[in-house]
């Protein structure tokens, strides 16, 4: 990442500053095209558009006040065939740039002829709330990103460290910037080109930015432990699991929207688990009942084991769910254990190889030392 980055006036706020940049990059031809949050004409949510006419950025937004689809999916729709000529810039959250990268690391998505464009990112509204009043939602998030007030925001967003991507191709950094202005800062060799073409030089340290971004992920790294732990003993055991997903309806809504489920025929939707009755009946009464839908917890666990490598806990599933599961906090708890033991960071850097992927002589030692420790201890009492 560079040390300095260039200026971008915003006397007019954030939002209006970037879609103005972006009108002009159009313009100049620094890009063909852009897929960004667009506010629908009813006003009640948003859309990604992939749009050419600068005259449509209009009712655009980098930070809209909620997340209806995750940007990765948007991306790897978009780019799964390749990027053909053309020149995109994506501008998305950081959790959704992850999402984007570890999609291109499973070959569902193609970077190549694509900007990855970033924000400093406040999180955003449950869906649910904001459908209520959308303009009463919007004005809650506009007043509690001002003051970086997580508390009215998902309970994904309220624990998430990982806010700022400055390894995005370009991150728009509002932190620790002078009143009226925002930070333009390259992660790339294709962002610094975009910045040449626009005559922004790169006169701005990056100081009081970077010293903001790390005490607020410092105190947002301390909240999501601490959010963790609580959660870790509720779901402890098969009764804690069963307890938290027993509302579970079976509609796997929170698969269709997670960026990193992307398997054409999900196992838990196949002719494999559609079973004849003589098999329920069997199960019913070998276990005294069988619940119906069937094996919603072995579906949770089975999606976990396949994508928590490489969940970004942008917390979507939760949005989705209709039935109020946390489902982004249990998986954002798994994914953080998992992650951590492979010493790997779903998103961090398209350099990064996929953990099961790869292969190395000497990795898990600090899973496997205390199996060895019984098998030992087992042996010489047997001995």
């Amino acid at each position: 990442m560079n040390d300095k980055g260039a200026i971008l006036p915003a006397e007019d706020g954030v939002e209006a500053a970037v879609v103005g940049w972006l009108k002009e990059a159009l313009n100049k031809k620094v890009f063909d095209a852009l897929l960004i949050p667009v506010q629908v004409p009813a006003e009640d949510s948003f859309a990604y558009l992939l749009l050419q006419n600068p005259a449509l950025l209009e009712n655009a937004s980098p930070l809209p006040p909620v997340m209806p689809v995750q940007g990765g999916k948007a991306i790897s729709r978009l780019t799964m065939r390749g990027n053909g000529s053309k020149r995109i810039a994506a501008v998305v959250r950081p959790c959704e740039a992850r999402a984007a990268i570890e999609l291109t690391k499973l070959e569902q998505a193609h970077l190549d002829n694509l900007w990855l464009i970033t924000v400093d990112c406040p999180g955003v509204l449950p869906l649910s709330d904001y459908l209520e009043d959308p303009a009463a939602g919007a004005a809650r998030f506009a007043e509690a990103s001002q003051r970086w007030d997580r508390a009215p925001m998902r309970p994904a967003c309220q624990i998430c460290h990982r806010f700022s991507m400055p390894a995005s191709d370009l991150h728009i950094g509002t932190l620790g910037s002078a009143d009226g202005t925002v930070f333009v800062i390259p992660g790339s060799p294709k962002g610094e080109r975009v910045l040449e073409s626009m005559d922004m030089p790169l006169e701005a340290a990056l100081d009081d930015w970077t010293a903001q971004v790390k005490e607020m992920e410092k105190a947002q790294m301390e909240r999501r432990q601490q959010a963790h732990a609580d959660l870790r003993e509720g779901i402890a055991g098969p009764d804690g699991l069963l307890d938290v997903f027993s509302d579970c309806i079976n509609c796997h809504n929170c698969q269709r929207v997670c960026p990193v489920c992307y398997c054409r025929q999900c196992y838990f939707e196949s002719a494999a688990l559609k079973l004849p009755p003589e098999n329920y009946l069997a199960r019913s009464e070998r276990k005294g009942a069988l619940r119906f839908p069937p094996d919603t917890l072995l579906f949770h666990l089975g999606r976990a084991s396949h994508m928590i490598l490489s969940c970004v806990s942008c917390g979507t599933c939760e949005d989705a769910c209709p039935m109020s599961i946390p489902v982004a906090q249990v998986f954002s708890l798994l994914a953080d254990r998992a992650q951590e033991t492979l010493g790997y960071v779903a998103g961090r850097s398209l350099e990064d190889p996929l953990p099961l992927a790869t292969y190395e002589m000497d990795e898990l030692h600090q899973v496997e030392q205390p199996y060895v420790e019984i098998y030992h201890k087992r042996e010489v009492q047997d001995a």
